[in-house]
């Protein structure tokens, strides 16, 4: 297992990093003292807008295999540094063989699509199972609505009937998302949107998926995958879709339940948002600090892995399954079991 590293996140405007010998040194005009962090506890730098990097230290990161990723303020991200390419041609050679297979590229959409259903029904279930009364029996009904969606699965016949019944299932369970706040009025939940969010809600799901984004595509590079050559998404020039492909088993847990858990617990206020003038919202810098400290916090949470049969931290699941699906590929495994709890 790969120890697990920290990824730092800097998001001041006007802030410059540095290298200093095998730190990095963090400076802002306005902030007194040194902040040295030691490059060798980190795997990842997040970048957010008017935060600049010098060249020495992006080429230090490139030269130790540390990737640099930079994001908008809304945490939309706008691009990856990497060093070279690594992995075995070998495995992109059987990665491109399966992706123009319509029965390989059938299979493993269905197993990621089930996957994020089976998931999202865990969601509505633990939730169902901590209240009572009206929510209660709205979560559990719909939670036998995404049973019932799971059940399409068997009868699509390519991973574009794939891809629509996880539009179905994913509308099912947006709809549902009210009945998961204790306070949904005061969040104005109503379903999902985003480019732009119309609703803090929508924006905390939209900033927590671009942070899941960045883990699952590092892990596809690490592993020796290509990230922008997927299964269930399209394939696109300049679309990592098999970063989405990989992320959709994950939002339910590792995305939605974290930021229930911050509205519900009132660890977010309604001053942590701004809306602009397009109607859509973002986070706050106050905000962002917030959300990044409690999204570094979970990525330290065990989970069980059945096909593994231990626990996993949060952050490092992402690699495993990657892991597994390269062993798939190279036909070491019959078959890829996506990422799921019981």
């Amino acid at each position: 297992m790969t120890e697990l590293l920290n990824t730092l996140y800097v998001q001041t405007p006007g802030t410059s990093l540095h290298l200093d010998g095998d730190t990095v040194r963090v400076f802002h005009p306005e902030q007194t003292g040194r902040h040295l962090l030691p490059l060798v506890r980190l795997d990842h730098l997040v970048l957010f807008a008017g935060v600049t990097p010098t060249d020495d230290l992006l080429l230090r990161c490139a030269d130790d295999g540390r990737s640099v990723s930079w994001l908008t303020s809304s945490g939309r991200f706008r691009a990856r540094l990497v060093g070279p390419t690594t992995g075995n041609p070998l495995l992109r050679q059987a990665q491109y063989r399966a992706a123009d297979s319509p029965d390989r590229r059938l299979q493993l959409a269905t197993a990621m699509v089930a996957g994020k259903i089976h998931n999202a029904r865990q969601v509505l279930l633990r939730t169902a199972r901590d209240t009572s009364g009206h929510r209660q029996t709205a979560l559990r009904a719909s939670a036998d609505l995404l049973a019932a969606r799971l059940t399409l699965l068997g009868d699509a016949a390519s991973a574009n009937e794939v891809l629509g019944v996880e539009g179905i299932a994913a509308r099912d369970y947006f709809a549902a998302m009210p009945n998961l706040l204790t306070n949904p009025t005061e969040w104005n939940a109503s379903g999902r949107t985003k480019r732009p969010p119309t609703d803090p809600l929508n924006c905390l799901l939209s900033f927590l998926y671009g942070m899941l984004r960045i883990s699952v595509h590092g892990a596809l590079e690490q592993v020796g995958l290509d990230p922008y050559i997927g299964f269930l998404h399209a394939v696109r020039p300049g679309k990592p879709a098999l970063a989405l492909d990989l992320m959709e088993e994950f939002r339910p847990l590792l995305a939605d339940r974290l930021a229930l858990t911050m509205l519900n617990r009132r660890e977010l206020a309604r001053t942590d948002f701004e809306q602009l003038p397009n109607g859509g919202y973002r986070l706050t810098e106050t905000g962002r600090k917030t959300v990044l400290g409690a999204w570094q916090h979970s990525r330290r949470r065990d989970w069980r892995h059945a096909q593994l049969n231990r626990d996993v931290p949060s952050a490092l699941l992402p690699l495993v399954q990657a892991r597994l699906l390269a062993r798939h590929l190279r036909g070491d495994l019959d078959t890829y079991q996506p990422w799921t709890v019981n």
